[in-house]
């Protein structure tokens, strides 16, 4: 009898490669599709008017025009409108987040008569657009005498977010039960309960919250456009409104070169906190 040699285990190694490399294709392609935008907003912020009003398309600068940001940088004040975002910023999204979680604790953990109905609404809220809540919201708020100031954001942090809560839902509802049993038996209440035990296990969310919470309020327009005066109002008023000639007509080099300025802060945001962002995002949902 002729010994018979064992499989070959060539070919499905070459699948799994082969699978890889089209994966990686896709993720390529993907990734190339959202990078498309920001990377034609930097050749924009390089390039001359002329280049820009050039038909066909010009595609590359001639000649880099980098003076271009320092024209966007000194034309306002951008330190000035950046502090004000930041300001705003860091009060909404530290509020909402810390108020967004508690609710959230709430609906996860407490037993109350009428708790999903309550739920409900509040998921349901998250479909009225912001347009509708609009004028209302600037009534009130004329009223209490907070037009041009930053009160707004604080009571809206105050107010957390539908979203949010759900984000916080989801997560504490996956904590085991006995880690409040165990507190409750040592004599802890549910509010040294939410603030000892179940925030500190939350870290990946709260990173998530926070910095989708700051990202909304820093790309705002229109609440700073509706409720701030010129001296108070945010980086997104002054690199939609400010950037313009004497016919009202926009300087686009130079509004494109305004706008990477002003997106830098969040993508270092982002680098930052990425891996409790992807983690908070990837767990809220795993009970």
């Amino acid at each position: 009898m002729t010994a018979t040699s064992p499989p070959s285990d060539s070919a499905p190694r070459v699948r799994i490669r082969a699978n890889r490399l089209v994966l990686y294709t896709v993720l390529v392609a993907i990734t190339g599709l959202f990078l498309g935008p920001f990377g034609w907003l930097v050749l924009t912020g390089l390039k001359t008017p002329a280049e820009l009003a050039a038909s066909p398309v010009h595609w590359l600068p001639d000649h880099i025009q980098w003076h271009n940001f320092a024209d966007a940088f000194n034309l306002v004040d951008f330190l000035g409108y950046a502090r004000n975002s930041l300001i705003i910023a860091l009060i909404y999204a530290t509020l909402v987040t810390l108020s967004s979680a508690w609710v959230g604790f709430g609906f996860a953990r407490l037993e109350a008569p009428g708790k999903k109905t309550l739920f409900g609404i509040l998921i349901g809220s998250m479909m009225l657009p912001q347009m509708i809540t609009l004028l209302p919201t600037y009534l009130i708020f004329a009223k209490l005498g907070m037009v041009d100031t930053y009160w707004p954001w604080v009571l809206w942090g105050l107010g957390a977010a539908p979203y949010l809560v759900f984000l916080f839902r989801q997560f504490f509802a996956g904590l085991p039960r006995e880690l409040e049993e165990a507190a409750i038996i040592d004599g802890c209440g549910y509010a040294g309960i939410f603030w000892r035990i179940f925030l500190p296990q939350s870290w990946p969310v709260l990173s998530a919250s926070f910095v989708i919470a700051f990202t909304w309020t820093w790309g705002d327009y229109i609440a700073p456009q509706l409720l701030l005066s010129t001296d108070k109002s945010t980086l997104a008023v002054a690199v939609m409104s400010t950037y313009v000639t004497s016919a009202g007509t926009p300087v686009t080099n130079l509004q494109a070169a305004a706008s990477v300025m002003y997106v830098v802060p969040i993508l270092l945001i982002f680098l930052v906190a990425q891996r409790g962002f992807v983690a908070g995002m990837s767990t809220s949902g795993l009970k």
